[in-house]
């Protein structure tokens, strides 16, 4: 599947594996890819708009045109950016240069960053819920999305939260994301030097964890993640591998006609599915009589947990797809969509906040159901909030270049002279 041509262990400024020489001074930075930034500020708007289910804007999501969703496509975005952010100190580290602690604890650091995010967020989503129960009187949102058994078995879920087997509803995604970057570092230096047998043992692992349940348990109230590692980690590899390549400025599948039409004509078989009258259950049903055969359930079924697949090739067509076109890279570059691209940049201050403004979102639909301008104007609102947060953080990041002093002119220099003149 992946092309194994390009070496990762090239110096940058290297073209055909000859140094290049840079005159006057270091060699240029590498053009950040602004489809990565854009589509994954695309990714994160879906996300908030359908964490407020009931308002109009959810119906032009992806997940309305296919069979994935914006969490798949959030995966794949991060796989790309931890590729391209981590693989360069990994391939250093095989060469010999560096130590192993500097390869692995920029991954490691950020996956700390993700577990406080998830405490964080939890934490901040209980306090929401007991205020809006205190508040509006409604005492049901201290049971909305599992809050429940916080209350009614306090010193197991505390322990739950610190190890992340307990999780409450929308705020259940980076667990998964966390324990994938732990592991990203060996998953790094097996694709820099077999990325075929890198993605074929990440396909094995998918496949045998929808059919054998493989899961993470949760602790208290039983089940398992709702994002299973071991079926999710597909998507985070796959992203991961085209993130490697991209380094390298090669691609993961090169682009081919054939697979091209191939990848599109799915798209439009599931574009059918969705929006042809009768065509979607008839084919529902055929999927469901062959579970009835004995076909596993991984194989024919839409399940999110286990990442069905259908799903898994529903974002990997739609991946190819979009990698193919051109047109694609340069419309994502337009002045017009700087906004999405900045959300993208910002990508974890962005989730973050999103979430919070989603489960308030919630809370007023909720509270405030005869409002019928409320689920209008509520996601709109939050994705505002969400630029500003996103264009504060650019901005406080950026370096400040200082002013030149400013010399004093004498007066009796020609200049001051033709002034006072």
């Amino acid at each position: 599947m992946a092309e194994t041509t390009a070496p990762h262990d090239r110096p940058e400024g290297t073209q055909s594996g000859k140094l290049v020489p840079f005159r006057g001074g270091p060699p240029p930075r590498r053009e950040r890819d602004p489809r990565i930034d854009l589509f994954r500020g695309i990714a994160l708007v879906m996300i908030l708009i359908d964490h407020m289910p009931g308002n109009p804007y959810e119906f032009l999501t992806i997940r309305n045109f296919g069979f994935s969703d914006a969490a798949e496509a959030f995966f794949v975005m991060s796989g790309v950016a931890a590729g391209i952010a981590y693989s360069g100190a990994v391939a250093r580290r095989m060469r010999g240069e560096g130590t192993l602690w500097s390869a692995i604890s920029p991954m490691w650091s950020r996956a700390w960053t993700l577990y406080l995010t998830q405490i964080l967020l939890t934490v901040v989503a209980m306090a929401l819920f007991a205020w809006a129960a205190d508040t509006f009187l409604r005492g049901e949102f201290r049971v909305w999305h599992n809050l429940g058994l916080m209350y009614a078995r306090t010193s197991e879920a505390l322990l739950g939260l610190a190890l992340l087997t307990y999780q409450i509803g929308y705020v259940n995604i980076l667990p998964t994301y966390t324990v994938l970057l732990v592991v990203a570092p060996l998953v790094i230096a097996l694709g820099l030097r077999a990325p075929r047998l890198t993605l074929a043992l990440s396909l094995a692992v998918w496949m045998a964890g929808g059919l054998w349940d493989w899961n993470i348990p949760n602790h208290p109230g039983g089940g398992g993640w709702f994002f299973a590692p071991t079926s999710w980690q597909a998507v985070f590899v796959l992203g991961l591998m085209i993130g490697i390549r991209h380094r390298d400025g090669a691609r993961l599948v090169p682009v081919s006609r054939p697979l091209f039409g191939l990848a599109a004509g799915f798209l439009t078989l599931v574009l059918a599915w969705r929006f042809v009258p009768g065509l979607g259950p008839a084919l529902n049903h055929k999927m469901a009589q062959a579970g009835a055969l004995g076909v596993p359930d991984v194989f024919v079924s839409h399940n999110k947990t286990y990442l069905g697949l259908p799903r898994l090739l529903h974002v990997m067509a739609l991946a190819y797809v979009i990698s193919c076109i051109p047109a694609i890279r340069s419309w994502s570059a337009h002045p017009g969509l700087r906004v999405l691209r900045l959300l993208g940049q910002q990508g974890l201050l962005v989730f973050a906040l999103g979430t919070v403004l989603a489960l308030c979102g919630q809370i007023l639909m909720e509270v405030e159901p005869d409002v019928t301008w409320l689920p209008w104007a509520v996601p709109p609102v939050a994705v505002a909030l969400s630029v500003a947060a996103a264009w504060a953080r650019d901005r406080a990041g950026r370096p400040t270049t200082p002013r030149p002093p400013r010399v004093p002119v004498s007066k009796t220099s020609p200049m001051a002279m033709s002034v006072e003149r």
